[in-house]
């Protein structure tokens, strides 16, 4: 597959942290590799549109960029009924007494409706804190979400009937959910299949116009490999999106690719993506969370001199993002999320020669062989870590025999450890139950990026306490 990213030579050499002798436990060889330059792969930047930020947030709340879906009177009465109705995002009309995570618009033929949103993935708690663009680690794929379909179908048509205007509109979001029905299962609660579901979707749309097919176009893998987020507020600093750096072009065109749920063709698609350049005119305006502890700002100072000799090189320092997919020879975490899905060649191709990279606006998908290295703006609060969520806590992180194996956290009253900086967790001897992380399943897998393991344990801790402060 053709490389397109472009290599970058490092004047710099690593040195093993001072205070070898350390009493606290023995010091190891520094794992990254003298010619880790070889392995850094500089990600380039790319012209983006500009936006009205006040405009893309009231779309990204109160928009119709899903529209078609559940007709009102029938979510209030089932899905609804089992929902909070807190107005987290301070919404108001029709939208004022719906889940952040669901909204309500009018339909074209004037149905009121209720779509899922972006905020089923992009929005998250800590600490009982909602905090927007946070990665939703709670929500439960391990939940086959087509199998309501059926339901829902019964549903609308013994209330409405198959030639009402509310069958209509509620079509296309019924036909998305027969095709996604099985595909999007994952084995534990809080990971998340969206990188599957993009290709499912794809898989079903007219690369041309983007109009329904119902056969599928391209092969569907079996397998559901998990991925965990990115938070929004880094996209800023960023040249590609995705985990895996796949995502390269006009982002705003990359986001709306969310609308092919239920869009009808490419024509609904442009009215959608006149919007989104707005949307990320207002996803740039979102900064990290402060962390919500009190800081031990001694401690930090000496983390950072060692983040700054261990980590930098990567993760780059505050205000200073070097943008590096790091090479599986190097990182040597589980790699099949970046080789599955977008890396397929079908979907690739399928995307490529598609709408969305066609016009001024264009966006395309480049596979590659690693992972971002992130920026750390407020990574206390993006447990758990590592593309797929696999450890969960950032001192597991960067001691890697402690990471367990199998992990279990609470999911209601979010339990977080401020010392560990991640999840509360216990640690089961086996798969007990959905809610169990196990290290062992395809994709699962929580080896790798064992940079942290050379570093004393009064030394880790200080890099802990320093990463508080971004």
């Amino acid at each position: 597959m053709k490389k397109v990213f472009t290599y970058i030579i490092l004047g710099c050499c690593f040195l093993l942290i001072a205070n070898a002798c350390s009493k606290d436990d023995p010091k190891v060889v520094n794992p990254l590799p003298d010619n880790l330059a070889d392995f850094l792969y500089y990600l380039a930047p790319s012209d983006q549109r500009e936006g009205d930020a006040e405009l893309g947030r009231d779309y990204l709340l109160n928009g119709d960029y899903v529209e078609s879906g559940v007709p009102r009177a029938i979510f209030d009465a089932s899905i609804g009924s089992m929902l909070e109705r807190n107005n987290l995002l301070g919404r108001s009309g029709i939208n004022e007494d719906i889940p952040y995570d669901y909204t309500s618009s009018v339909h074209s033929n004037g149905t009121i409706l209720v779509s899922p949103n972006c905020f089923q993935c992009h929005a998250g708690f800590v600490e009982d804190e909602f905090i927007l663009g946070l990665a939703n680690t709670t929500y439960d794929f391990t939940i086959d979400q087509g199998a309501s379909k059926n339901l829902l179908d019964l549903f609308v048509t013994q209330t409405y009937g198959m030639d009402s205007p509310e069958w209509e509109a509620y079509e296309p979001f019924s036909r998305s959910l027969g095709v996604t029905a099985g595909q999007l299962v994952t084995e534990v609660r809080g990971a998340n299949p969206a990188d599957k579901l993009a290709l499912v979707l794809a898989a079903h749309r007219d690369k041309e116009d983007l109009s329904w097919q119902d056969e599928a176009g391209i092969i569907i893998p079996n397998e559901v490999i998990p991925a965990d987020p990115p938070a929004w507020w880094l996209l800023k600093d960023k040249n590609a999106m995705f985990t895996t750096a796949v995502g390269q072009g006009d982002f705003a065109r990359l986001m709306m690719a969310s609308s092919i749920l239920t869009l009808q063709d490419s024509s609904r698609a442009r009215e959608i993506d006149s919007y989104f350049a707005d949307v990320l005119a207002f996803i740039n305006t979102l900064d990290a969370p402060a962390y919500s502890g009190p800081i031990n700002q001694s401690l930090a100072n000496e983390g950072e001199a060692i983040y700054l000799e261990s980590c930098a090189v990567c993760h780059g320092s505050k205000g200073n993002y070097p943008n590096y997919l790091v090479d599986f020879e190097v990182i040597k975490t589980d790699s099949m999320l970046a080789l599955t899905n977008y890396a397929y060649d079908d979907f690739l191709n399928w995307y490529n020669e598609s709408w969305f990279n066609q016009g001024p606006y264009a966006a395309r998908l480049v596979s590659g062989r690693g992972y971002v290295a992130p920026p750390l703006d407020g990574v206390w609060a993006t447990a758990p870590y590592l593309h797929n969520g696999s450890v969960p806590t950032i001192y597991d992180l960067l001691k890697s025999d402690q990471r367990p194996e199998f992990w279990r956290r609470s999911y209601g009253d979010v339990e977080y450890d401020h010392q560990k900086l991640g999840w509360i967790y216990t640690s089961p001897s086996s798969k007990t139950d959905k809610q169990t992380y196990d290290a062992n399943l395809l994709g699962y897998g929580n080896h790798g990026h064992t940079f942290g393991d050379h570093l004393s344990e009064s030394d880790r801790m200080a890099v802990i306490e320093y990463l508080k402060t971004f």
